[in-house]
């Protein structure tokens, strides 16, 4: 039951939010870069993240951009954690994120599937 809360109200914020792409696929992380987003990476405007700035989210290529999973990530150098919102990610695309987030030693990711 609260697990379904979550997920719910997660989509309710994804409704009613605007969806800004500023990571487009094939383009480099701004601090590291050497790392290339395989997946359109951006946020939702409006809403507000751990770290000050709106939600972080991936948005896949499924045609039909459903929530069903999130990555929780831990960042060591930045010393801050956050969760990324999968929205329409195909299981080749979760597989390209889950490796994005654990590529590098300071940072750490795990990947949560809504059941």
């Amino acid at each position: 039951m609260y697990r379904e809360k979550f997920w719910v109200s997660m989509e309710k914020l994804i409704k009613e939010s605007e969806i800004v792409i500023d990571r487009p696929k094939g383009s480099r992380h701004p601090r590291l870069k050497d790392i290339i987003y395989e997946v359109d990476y951006g946020y939702l405007k409006g809403t507000s993240s751990g770290d000050g700035e709106g939600i972080d989210l991936w948005l896949g290529s499924h045609p039909e951009k459903k929530l069903d999973a999130i990555m929780c990530t831990v960042d060591l150098d930045k010393r801050d954690t956050e969760i990324k919102l999968l929205i329409g990610c195909t299981e080749i695309e979760k597989e390209k994120i889950y490796f994005f987030h654990n590529q590098l030693e300071f940072i750490g990711g795990i990947l949560v599937r809504r059941s």
